[in-house]
């Protein structure tokens, strides 16, 4: 299958499992809404392999000759290839190939060749949702916004599509707690959206992999989990330019707000996000706020404080050890018995994470007392050549040994107190008359 017809896989799954409709299936693909009707139907009846193109893996029938093209590709290589503006297009390249080499090839064939000119896809302007609330762009814009005064850092910016409502807050990276941080603000001060437009990202949403693509498991990120909690839909644009309103506000903030901290001297983000909250988005919402096309507001009830701080958290699956210990970032943590119900051993719990470094062990739900604990002492293992070095040296023998003297300078070696022999081959000196 094409990278094309797993992403298309992807997208059915979605719809199959009930979180896009066959319309924004269409939009999200790029086809008529006729056509995804059909690739729906074929992908229930024969799951991801049912979009695989019946030509798929065959041979064209007017196909090349292998030799043929080599030799094609060989005299066009060298003779009519080159820089731009040195290189022959597919029209000449074929007229030569005829009369100088004898060698006649379709000019369409030779197109490869050629900087091919391809039509701009028709594209139509996608008008506002008509409820505020009913569909929210979010995005993150990299800048240098304190300039050479402080470090650079990610505006999280929220635009409402209905009103253009903004609302932003300026940190270091673009990350699931700061996505989480600024939905919250918008949350606190408008409510709870329906949906929120995105990027493809890992984090708001995650390109599947080709397994999962195959499956028909829709991935989620841990923001995708808080929205689920919240209620909120994610849809995922598949350009720049399909939520061009929050990427307009971008280029607004990069010149109005840059300015105007740089009057204010500030340097730090905190500093700036006060400014933001207090002087610089009311302003703005003054001064480019849209009255929507229908008066009904479609965000929902805030929850109330507890229930938000039990929304914004990470949640990611252990399995308990036959010790009752589990294993989170390299951290170790001893889960006590219980006097109800207690987790047992190979047991799956969850543990949730707060943006403040609170943790919490839960099973079935539940939560369970714990300690940290050390971990294992790493075992220090000694490579063959430092083993090596650290044996013993075998003794230097001394000047007078044996082994350091000449064959014929040898005398006999005898402990102390023992009458000395003389070595084999050697004949000791008769005494003279």
């Amino acid at each position: 299958m094409s990278c094309k017809e797993l992403r298309r896989a992807g997208v059915l799954a979605r719809v199959e499992s009930g979180e896009l409709k066959l319309v924004n299936a269409a939009v999200m693909m790029g086809l008529s809404y006729r056509q995804t009707k059909r690739l729906a139907k074929r992908y229930r009846e024969g799951g991801a392999e049912g979009l695989k193109h019946g030509s798929a893996g065959r041979e064209s029938n007017r196909r090349k000759a292998k030799k043929f093209r080599e030799q094609v590709l060989r005299l066009v290589g060298k003779k009519y290839s080159g820089e731009e503006g040195e290189r022959f297009g597919p029209t000449l390249a074929a007229e030569h190939l005829a009369s100088d080499d004898h060698v006649e090839v379709n000019a369409q064939t030779l197109r490869l060749w050629s900087a091919a000119r391809k039509r701009r896809v028709h594209r139509k302007r996608r008008e506002r949702k008509e409820h505020m609330g009913e569909l929210v762009q979010m995005d993150g814009s990299f800048h240098e916004w304190l300039e050479e005064r402080g470090p650079g850092g990610c505006l999280m910016n929220m635009v409402d599509d209905a009103s253009g409502d903004t609302l932003a807050r300026l940190g270091s990276e673009e990350t699931i707690w700061a996505a989480a941080g600024v939905l919250r603000a918008w949350i606190k001060e408008y409510g709870v959206p329906v949906a929120l437009y995105t990027d493809w990202k890992n984090v708001y949403v995650p390109e599947a992999s080709r397994k999962e693509q195959l499956q028909g498991v829709v991935p989620v990120t841990q923001f995708g989990q808080m929205c689920q909690r919240l209620g909120i839909g994610i849809i995922a644009a598949n350009s720049p330019q399909a939520k061009g309103r929050v990427e307009r506000n971008h280029g607004t903030h990069q010149d109005r707000l840059v300015k105007k901290m740089r009057l204010k001297k500030i340097k730090t983000h905190a500093e700036a996000n006060t400014f933001l909250e207090k002087e610089y988005l009311p302003e703005h919402n003054r001064r480019f706020r849209r009255i929507p096309a229908r008066p009904e507001d479609y965000h929902r009830t805030a929850p109330r404080a507890v229930e938000l701080e039990e929304i914004f958290h990470l949640e990611t699956g252990r399995v308990l050890g036959n010790d009752w210990v589990v294993r989170h970032d390299n951290r170790y943590f001893q889960v006590k018995a219980q006097s109800r119900q207690y987790a047992p051993a190979k047991g799956k719990v969850t543990v949730c994470e707060w943006e403040d470094g609170r943790l919490q062990i839960r099973y079935r739900d539940r939560a369970v007392t714990w300690e940290e604990i050390s971990g294992p002492v790493p075992v220090q293992t000694v490579k063959p050549r430092e083993a090596m070095a650290q044996k013993q040296k075998s003794p230097t023998p001394k000047a007078d040994h044996p082994w350091r003297q000449a064959y014929r300078k040898m005398r006999p070696w005898s402990r102390p107190g023992t009458p000395s022999e003389p070595a084999i081959g050697v004949t000791a000196p008769s005494a003279s008359p």
